[in-house]
């Protein structure tokens, strides 16, 4: 090895060590127990602590409130993160050109609900939804329209806990965007304006295909936050009205910390990862696939 490569090795090691003790053995002791029938009892007395395969799995994959959790998991990313994205989307561009003056007041404004705590806000939430006294329907019943139950009808609970998670979660993606916008160049866009592009197709033909990477990017990073769906319904649902936002993160919520089913818990978080890992892997296949990437 040379003095180099040793050097580097010494330089990384500490972060690797964290990284060991931190991350690498807990997933493997998660993934051990999986394999287990950890319960409760167990907790009082090693000796009852059984080694059940893949069990576990198999009688998650044969129980209806795991494909429901699982669906209602999949129906909050497949319509929450197209609508974060293109709430980001839409923010970054507008302080890309008209707020440009304003733009770090709107940026520090339109990020603050990042960095809020997630609990305090769902709390907030709630009371704005609230079918009676709530501000929402309060502006409903301002223009005509009859009160609607947000959190206590199935029909609506979910696209309420989506609107709440786009509204807080959008400033993260924006900032992301609005660096990828401002590192366009701008002779790209008097390029095709002295062609006769006018707006519309100066966005398609030139901003968008620049931004595919960062799409990939923050598509990536919004799914694998939108999978792990649970402050949310803990806070402003409890997973009902009727399971309708039964999250897996609210399953293997309770089956850890409810039932003490611990090796349950560990086996819905693996198939969760199985599940992120899938598609993030073909989010990263289009990037690759994308014209002008091959």
């Amino acid at each position: 090895m040379t003095k180099r490569g040793a050097a580097a090795w010494i330089l990384a090691g500490p972060a690797l060590l964290v990284i060991a003790v931190f991350f690498a053995l807990p997933v493997a002791a998660g993934l051990a127990l999986s394999l287990t029938d950890f319960d409760i009892y167990a907790l009082a007395d090693l000796s009852t602590l059984r080694f059940v395969g893949l069990q576990n799995y198999a009688h998650l994959l044969q129980t209806p409130l795991f494909w429901q959790a699982l669906v209602n998991t999949l129906y909050f990313v497949v319509v929450g993160v197209p609508v974060s994205i293109g709430l980001s989307l839409l923010a970054a561009l507008l302080l890309d050109s008209r707020f440009a003056r304003w733009q770090p007041f709107f940026r520090t404004a339109l990020f603050a609900p990042v960095v809020t705590t997630a609990v305090a806000v769902a709390v907030i939430w709630r009371y704005l939804l609230h079918t009676r006294y709530g501000l929402v329907n309060e502006g409903l019943a301002a223009i005509g329209l009859a009160p609607v139950d947000w959190l206590g009808d199935p029909r609506w609970s979910m696209p309420a806990i989506i609107a709440f998670a786009a509204w807080k979660n959008f400033g993260y993606n924006m900032i992301i965007l609005l660096a990828a916008l401002q590192a366009v160049p701008r002779e790209l866009y008097e390029a095709a304006r002295m062609d006769g592009a006018g707006a519309l197709r100066r966005f398609t033909d030139v901003t968008l295909p620049i931004l595919v990477p960062t799409f990939v990017l923050v598509g990536i990073l919004t799914v694998s936050g939108y999978f792990q769906l649970f402050a949310e319904p803990y806070v402003m649902t409890q997973g009902g009205p009727l399971r309708s936002t039964f999250s897996m993160l609210y399953l293997m919520y309770e089956e850890g910390f409810r039932w003490w089913n611990l090796g349950n818990a560990s086996a819905v978080a693996f198939l969760l990862f199985v599940v992120i890992f899938c598609v993030s892997w073909v989010m990263l296949r289009f990037d690759r696939d994308a014209p002008g990437r091959r």
